[in-house]
């Protein structure tokens, strides 16, 4: 009787907040897993991670801040943004937050502002395949508010089998990513 509750709780739970099914996952998942690949080579961010927060953030790209604003991390302007920007009800309302011309630059931004941050910095100390210790240390660094943020990352990547991707990127270029 418990175990019956407990699955209709979750799934009704699941059904009213979930703005996007399975294959939307899935379907975002193979549109940017290259571009994900991409950063991670590039700025040593796992690509299971920088997926994760994407689906999360952006709710598979079909979030208001995504489809008005390309901006699939929910990055807010801060102080030194000089680009567009739009405004977006968050923890306040009509909060800042950055506009981008293409969903790759909310990529490549996402990156840096990982990279440039000192409050970020402990991530780029963990090893890049340990995606459960880098979705801990976001949450804790404060990149969200959601106290189950770490929780719902760990989750996507897990039942998405994300950590594929990083598998891939350290296969495929391996020698670029290991620290020197």
């Amino acid at each position: 009787m418990k175990t019956n509750l407990l699955f209709a709780f979750t799934f009704l739970t699941f059904s009213l907040f979930a703005q996007y099914t399975e294959e939307d996952i899935y379907n975002y998942i193979d549109t940017y897993k290259e571009i994900a690949i991409e950063k991670m080579v590039e700025f040593k961010i796992p690509a299971s991670i920088t997926l994760a927060q994407g689906i999360f953030e952006s709710a598979c790209g079909t979030s208001r801040l995504a489809t008005e604003a390309n901006n699939h991390f929910g990055i807010k302007c801060h102080k030194e943004w000089e680009g567009d920007t739009i405004k977006h009800d968050d923890d306040a309302l009509q909060e800042c937050f950055r506009k981008y011309l293409a969903v790759v630059d909310s990529y490549n931004d996402h990156s840096q502002f990982l990279t440039s941050r000192p409050r970020y910095v402990k991530l780029f100390t963990l090893d890049i395949m340990d995606y459960k210790s880098w979705a801990r240390e976001l949450k804790a660094a404060g990149y969200a508010t959601n106290p189950q943020y770490a929780d719902r990352l760990i989750g996507l990547i897990e039942r998405f089998d994300l950590a594929r991707q990083d598998t891939i990127g350290m296969q495929l270029f391996g020698d670029k990513i290991k620290p020197k």
